[in-house]
Order: structure tokens, then sequence, then C-alpha cells
């Protein structure tokens, strides 16, 4: 798998003149659209969509300072429409407009090219389990809140303290199958999973019954899932949880991760300090 993955750096190295389709790089890295773009920033620890444009204002930047072609020729060589908009997303990443960093030899902002390299270090293994679920009702309250990657979310602990007992105990009633209790679900994300993007939040209970008159819900398809569970800090620890599974689990075992909702059920312990998670991710069998 990696070394698909560094095949499709390699595409995006060649073409940073032209277009470069997602669909391209995925068909290079024997996976889906989906998969790749969430392994990708996984990975990366970036979009790849934001990953491209560095590099191509990198590579920019460097014939804005050789001085052998005008700024509006660098400009559309590498996909922006008038000098303006390159100036705008030149500044953005440099910190400094390419007419001024041509007249003064400015210092640049370089993003280095990536490539994807295994490190075993043995010390640890990820426990799993896969499992067949028939389709499925998430039956909670939903809202669309911004992504956090690291630390609290103040938008779904804001939420999440809005609901009323009363409500809660309607979903934990409704509660029939694995995961079962109140859960987190994440669904709707941006391609990218870039911080501040929005999704949609629910706080529910996984149902084999669509949501009763004022709840939510969301109907989840028939497939495979692939269970996760760790224990540790909270937050961190369920955020790590999340990073592993992508960085690790999907790059050593024949799976990818498919549409859809991802689920965790967490439990915390009595100061809250500390939280027990488990992790429901759709996927399926990639070909051998």
């Amino acid at each position: 798998m990696l070394d698909r993955l560094n095949q499709a750096m390699e595409h995006i190295e060649r073409r940073l003149d032209q277009r470069i389709e997602t669909a391209e790089l995925a068909r290079i890295a024997v996976t889906s659209e989906y998969h790749f773009r969430r392994l990708f920033s996984a990975l990366a620890g970036i979009p790849l969509s934001e990953y491209i444009r560095r590099r191509r204002l990198t590579v920019a930047g460097a014939e804005v300072i050789s001085g052998e072609r005008t700024l509006l020729e660098i400009a559309v060589r590498y996909g922006y429409g008038s000098g303006e908009a390159f100036a705008r997303a030149f500044r953005a990443v440099h910190g400094v407009g390419p007419g001024e960093a041509r007249r003064t030899g400015a210092a640049l902002v370089s993003q280095p090219r990536m490539s994807f390299h295994l490190v075993v270090e043995g010390s640890s293994s990820m426990q799993y389990r896969l499992v067949e679920k028939e389709e499925f009702h998430v039956v909670g309250r939903r809202a669309r809140v911004p992504l956090v990657h690291e630390g609290m979310n103040p938008a779904i602990v804001a939420f999440i303290r809005s609901i009323g007992q009363e409500t809660l105990q309607r979903m934990t009633d409704l509660s029939d199958q694995e995961p079962r209790g109140i859960v987190g679900v994440s669904d709707n994300l941006a391609d990218s999973r870039a911080e501040g993007t929005e999704l949609d939040y629910y706080h529910a209970v996984v149902s084999a019954s669509p949501a009763p008159e004022g709840m939510d819900s969301l109907a989840v398809p028939a497939g495979t899932w692939a269970v996760f569970e760790n224990a540790g800090a909270f937050p961190q620890a369920l955020q790590y949880l999340w990073r592993d599974v992508f960085t690790q689990w999907f790059p050593s075992n024949p799976y990818r991760s498919r549409p859809g909702p991802e689920i965790l059920r967490t439990r915390l312990s009595p100061d809250g300090a500390q939280a027990e998670a488990e992790l429901w991710i759709p996927v399926e069998r990639t070909e051998p």
C-alpha cells in the first residue's frame, strides 16, 4: 500500500504544472478516492488539496526568484487565472508577494516533497474486530459543528449540554443493538478533513427503528464495520485512536474505508479524566 501511495506522490510531482485528478491518484494507489483522501490526510497531517497547493507554490517560488519567466507566465503555468489570484495565493504561503520576492530576493517558504515509509516499532498491537451489520438508524439529536483535531470541541460540548435528561433517557430506551448506549456519530465530513471544516454530529443511539417525532435520524445501509478499542486520557485517547487506525491499521490490512458515518462509544471515568473508547469505522475489503 505504501509503495502505491509513493507512486501517487511521484505522479503529483510530475504534474504540478497540470491538472491533478484525485481519481487518477486513487487509481495509482489502487484504492477509492474516498479512502485515498482520508488516508493521505491522516498520514501527511494536511489535506491532499493543501499539499498540492503548497508544492505548486514552492516550485513557482523558485521560478519567481529565477526571473526566467514573467510573473503572469508563471501564474498561468501553475493554474491561476490571473496575476492577482496568483499573488494572493503566493502571499498566503510565502508571506510576501511575487513581485516583491523577485525584486528583493526574499526568503520563501518551502513545502518539502513527501514520501511515506513504514516505521516498525513492535511495541504495541491494535485490537480490532469485524462486524457485519444490517441496515440501522442513528437516532437522536444532530448539530452542524466545526472539526477540531486536538483537544475538546467546544461546539460539541455545548451541544451535548443543551440536551435535556428526559431526551437522553428517550434515546437510551431506543438503543437495541451494538454499539449500545449513547454514542457520538460523525457524518458528512468534508473530503479534506481540514481543521475548521464542518460535519454533522449526532448525539444518539443505534436502533433498528427510525426516529420518533422530535428526534433526528440517519439511515445507515448494511455493511462491514471495523471496531477498535482503547483506553487512556480524555480526549486525547479518542483522537489518537482515530489517527492510529488510519496511519497504522489501514496500511497494514486488506481493507479501506467506505462512505458512511463514524461511530464512537465513550465511557468516562467518574472524574472525566480517563475514557474507554470503541470506534466503529465502515470498511470494505480490498482486492488481493
